[in-house]
């Protein structure tokens, strides 16, 4: 039964997903941190919306509150995020090609 579970490990790639998963967690943390630490501070000075806490701004219509500033703060933080990890993956891309020729 063992040596049948340890087949299945190997023959499905279940070891190499489960490293995959692990670096990618904490890939995300650091991106969230390079992004929430470094970026978003010189988004929130260049927009100072809301005397500087633009995430907070949230305009009043038709008697509904719109959450604007956390909508644009999420689709601001899935742009950075996105491009941080398309130009990692291109850099790590580039060197497994260059090592193949």
């Amino acid at each position: 039964m063992i040596k049948e579970f340890v087949a299945f490990l190997k023959q499905y790639g279940v070891v190499g997903l489960a490293i995959a998963v692990i670096i990618g967690g904490k890939l995300n943390d650091l991106v969230t941190a390079v992004v929430g630490g470094l970026l978003m501070p010189i988004v929130g000075v260049a927009t100072s919306a809301a005397g500087g806490d633009w995430r907070s701004w949230t305009p009043e219509k038709w008697g509904v509150k719109w959450e604007l500033g956390r909508v644009l703060g999420a689709g601001i933080d899935f742009i950075i995020v996105a491009f941080i990890v398309f130009w990692m993956a291109k850099k790590i891309l580039k060197e497994e090609t260059v090592g193949k020729k």
